[in-house]
């Protein structure tokens, strides 16, 4: 089940909005095939499994691992449970039960009807936590929201000049890369656009994804967004350009520039007492079928989520540096009483290079 896990994280590169499964098939302690999720109209794990199968007559008998229950619905593509039964699969070892109301059970029953053994719930947590995105978006419209933060060991992101080039080393802006190209969106702030002209590009590099991993990111670039309310975005701005589309949100009323790029739209999006309404930003960013929202803001935007307890998991990198008390804070959200401040769980802390990436997350009830 690992082995589909990992498989799994090689479709978050193009899967959305299906969720990234992974999906092995063994027979007689042997591999004979790995599987992933491929883009939408495009095969799913299991079919794509089997189709990497040198002999189809091998898979007789043969047991299937996968990370998430096989679809038994009719949508862009046929039932997978129909190719697992046509292929004459044995047993079928699932990590997590879809919840999609299309699949929810009725996978899982078809599979059995036709005499095929089920086990289910195997490696359950870790893929749920991988699925999450997914599981999320389904339940309130919206998928995972992760921000990545790079910071002094004071807990400092820039100057109070605003130079922030570079807290952290090669290494840790590398794996940055990565989190980029498994993301279905990446959003950043009107303040960060202006401070310091960002792209949001995808740059290959030599991090966790291999050659193959980047040609499929590099076919489908992550789209960018900008939470930018009074359209102060200029056409000329980074974040406008390059292969992947972008879409800035703004208040009712504002308009960009005319000569913005034609891969650029505008939505608007009603506005509160504090600028716009993050959470209808983020329900239409699900309707779009993001899973994996990734924010690379600065701390007015990052303030506003966390105050509207609208973070899911934090991706920080911690620099051995310390830069002072007049540098700039992590996010400018504000609390009581350390009571009234969010609660997160440390998921992991690793070594990049001379940084430590530490991953936090709330307690998701997917």
């Amino acid at each position: 089940m690992r082995l589909a896990m990992a498989a799994g994280h090689r479709a978050r590169i193009w899967s959305a909005p299906n969720p990234a499964v992974g999906c092995v098939v063994v027979k007689d302690d042997r591999l004979l095939a790995t599987g992933f999720t491929h883009p939408v109209g495009e095969p799913h794990a299991e079919v794509h499994a089997l189709s990497q199968v040198a002999d189809i007559a091998d898979v007789a008998g043969a047991t299937v691992y996968v990370t998430l229950e096989p679809c038994s619905h009719t949508g862009r593509t046929p039932p997978c449970v129909d190719a697992l039964i046509s292929a004459g699969i044995a047993r079928v070892v699932i990590a997590c039960e879809d919840p999609d109301p299309r699949v929810s059970g009725s996978g899982i029953s078809r599979l059995t009807a036709a005499g095929i053994e089920v086990l289910r719930g195997v490696c359950e947590a870790e893929a749920s936590h991988d699925l999450a995105g997914f599981f999320l978006r389904l339940r309130r419209g919206y998928g995972r929201v992760t921000v990545k933060m790079a910071m002094s060991a004071d807990g400092r992101t820039a100057m109070a000049s605003g130079e922030s080039q570079w807290i952290t080393g090669v290494e840790a802006r590398a794996d940055v890369q990565a989190w980029r190209a498994s993301s279905d969106v990446i959003l950043t702030g009107i303040g960060t656009v202006e401070a310091d002209d960002c792209a949001l590009t995808l740059r290959p590099c030599a991090n966790r994804l291999d050659a193959d991993d980047w040609e499929r990111a590099m076919a489908r670039p992550t789209p960018r967004a900008v939470v930018d309310t009074n359209a102060r975005t200029k056409s000329t701005a980074r974040v406008l350009h390059g292969d992947a589309q972008t879409t800035v949100f703004t208040a009712p009323g504002a308009a960009l520039p005319l000569d913005v790029p034609k891969s650029v739209s505008q939505q608007v999006v009603a506005t509160t007492d504090s600028g716009l309404d993050l959470q209808q930003l983020l329900m239409w960013l699900g309707e779009q079928g993001a899973n994996e929202i990734l924010v690379e803001a600065g701390a007015t935007l990052v303030g506003s989520l966390e105050q509207a307890g609208l973070i899911d998991q934090w991706l920080i990198y911690v620099a051995p540096v310390m830069l002072g008390a007049d540098a700039r804070p992590a996010h400018r959200a504000t609390f009581a009483s350390l009571e009234q401040a969010n609660r997160y769980s440390i998921i992991s802390h690793d070594l990049i290079g001379d940084d430590v990436r530490i991953t936090m997350r709330q307690k998701i009830n997917a």
